[in-house]
């Protein structure tokens, strides 16, 4: 993710919102979706002071899949599987002696593997909030854990047993889980409750991407900072994969969507996200979901990614398809600032923004074509 605090960028969002002239602001907030197919999801939840948007966006994607299968919600825990990529990330750090990423940040594949290697666990279970807090805030919390890697690794050979210590901030600033709890009235580990309640399978997931420097339909390790892990992506062409979330959504199936939203474009304050003209001093009478927008392909989105302006700023959760009046389609997306603007915590998303803004997607497996997983074999 980008240094800048995406929780800033919502926040300014809705100020400069209310600083500029309210004018047409019914027409703005209220545009006139229709043929609108949206998947059942969990309550938006707030990431607060967190760099961990990959976590609630994946997770609130697993609880929709929950819906889907078992007919019934569940509210997983996000620390749970937040606490335990930091672990993965300490190791990881402390065996390529500190010149690896290590940041609050991640990719949707970490929550997959997490709940994989770890499990899973009821929010009711474990909320990863000290006593007496309320809010997230991981701002004390990393810079101990760096400070504390740092320091191991300035006394090689290191001890053995420095995850012990490691733990221990962990635990003062996030609780401890709980090893085995009970759930509707049955016992659970963190690992029996993923598979016995949740039918959990990192298998039935995929990760994909576009982007023209590498070959199609082939897997590659994506070129961004917060892919601790190396983790692979499947290559798309770019209609292809704008197809792939269409064609999930109608087929009941939800999207994990990792993008850049730090451009003027993702106005959450009035519930849209638009590729906007950079060059453009736009005034608020001038942002309806029908007006046109800048054109997009493939050869820009690869010089957008290529020149740093299109980076892993933030990850949500594509909860349905929806189109206006003028026949443009939308996306309708789930984000993890809490409810604010219009649509109480959602936005929607025009395919010209999702086009150009895209880093990567995670994707149920069943949701693909046989024709497309056939291709990536």
């Amino acid at each position: 993710m980008k240094k800048i605090s995406l929780v800033l960028i919502s926040l300014l969002n809705v100020i400069i919102l209310l600083a500029q002239p309210q004018v047409s602001t019914v027409a703005q907030v209220t545009p006139a979706f229709f043929e609108i197919t949206k998947i059942q999801a969990t309550d938006v939840k707030n990431q607060a002071v967190t760099g961990t948007c990959w976590c609630f966006s994946v997770t609130s994607l697993v609880e929709s899949d929950e819906i889907r299968k078992a007919k019934k919600e569940i509210d997983l825990s996000e620390m749970f599987t937040v606490r335990n990529i930091y672990i993965e990330k300490a190791k990881n750090y402390i065996l390529r002696q500190g010149k690896a990423q290590f940041g609050e940040g991640g990719l949707g594949h970490d929550m997959i593997r997490a709940t994989a290697t770890y499990g899973a666990e009821p929010l009711s279970v474990y909320t990863g909030l000290p006593a007496g807090q309320k809010m997230y805030n991981h701002q004390r919390l990393f810079p101990q854990l760096q400070k504390y890697l740092d320091s191991i690794l300035r006394k090689q050979p290191i001890p053995l047993d420095w995850l012990t210590g490691y733990t221990k901030i962990l635990n003062d600033n996030m609780g401890v889980p709980p090893g085995s709890f009970t759930f509707e009235g049955n016992t659970y580990t963190p690992l029996s409750f993923a598979k016995d309640v949740l039918k959990f399978n990192d298998e039935d997931y995929i990760s994909l991407t576009s982007f023209t420097h590498q070959p199609y339909y082939k897997p590659f390790i994506l070129q961004v900072p917060d892919n601790f892990a190396n983790g692979s992506f499947y290559n798309l062409p770019l209609h292809e994969m704008i197809d792939v979330v269409k064609q999930a959504v109608k087929n009941g199936y939800s999207v994990a969507w990792d993008a850049d939203v730090s451009n003027k474009g993702f106005l959450q304050g009035i519930g849209l996200a638009l590729n906007l003209d950079n060059s453009v001093k736009y005034t608020n009478d001038m942002i309806t979901a029908d007006m046109q927008e800048v054109p997009y392909d493939s050869s820009i989105r690869q010089q957008l990614y290529e020149n740093l302006t299109t980076q892993d700023d933030h990850l949500m959760h594509i909860t349905g398809v929806e189109k206006t009046k003028g026949g443009k389609t939308f996306f309708i997306v789930k984000n993890s600032w809490g409810k604010i603007g219009p649509f109480e915590g959602y936005i929607n998303v025009s395919e010209a923004y999702f086009a150009i803004n895209t880093i990567s997607l995670v994707v149920p497996k069943a949701a693909l074509s046989k024709e497309l997983l056939a291709k990536l074999k």
